[in-house]
């Protein structure tokens, strides 16, 4: 249960922080949010391990309709009294994130929706086909297809004819890259399973 609580939290923060962006080396620009994300592909991962697949769809499920609820209720109910409240407290970089998700309305919970589903259902169903496989295989395995999938989703849904092409594709570029680095370096985490689980389930 744990897992679950900890894979839903980042996603909805990364969800928070997608249109955060900052200064990469060689990249140009990644968002806040994609740091966070690195952590949620191996976090369902995780949970695969401890719970199975049916605990990582649930899980899922309940994430991608939290997320339609946060980023509707930060469009239509929250979003301009909160980006008012960060401004006013001189956090910029927030204002102008929850000022992005505003403003991007249907089309930012659309591409987090897909990107959430599609990525996701990619993840477990390689994660559990290569189940008898040592960890790191079935963490790499996985998140090689899921990450590039995500960020292509995500960014081409969500920002295409927003952004310039190039600057596009360096977005997707970099957050493919620092995706797959965070949950190289998370699967490193050692895990705790519960009583009862294998470390192949």
């Amino acid at each position: 249960m744990k897992a679950a609580i900890l894979y839903v939290a980042a996603v909805l923060v990364a969800n928070l922080t997608a249109t955060a962006f900052f200064p990469f080396p060689v990249f140009g620009q990644v968002a806040i949010g994609t740091l966070v994300f690195g952590v949620t592909f191996t976090q369902r991962d995780r949970m695969h391990r401890a719970g199975g697949r049916r605990l990582v769809y649930r899980t899922i499920a309940v994430a991608a309709i939290l997320t339609l609820a946060l980023l509707l209720s930060g469009t239509y109910v929250w979003g301009a009294p909160l980006t008012d409240y960060f401004t006013s407290r001189g956090w910029e970089w927030l204002a102008a994130s929850s000022g992005s998700l505003a403003q991007g309305g249907p089309r930012v919970f659309v591409a987090s929706f897909l990107a959430i589903v599609l990525a996701e259902t990619a993840d477990t169903e390689i994660y559990h086909h290569l189940r008898e496989r040592s960890w790191a295989v079935r963490v790499l395995h996985s998140n090689a297809v899921s990450i590039p999938m995500d960020s292509i989703l995500f960014n081409t849904v969500a920002f295409a004819g927003l952004f310039a092409p190039m600057m596009l594709v360096q977005i997707i570029f970099g957050e493919v890259v620092v995706k797959f680095s965070v949950s190289a370096a998370y699967a490193l985490v050692p895990q705790k399973l519960p009583d009862g689980a294998s470390p192949r389930s």
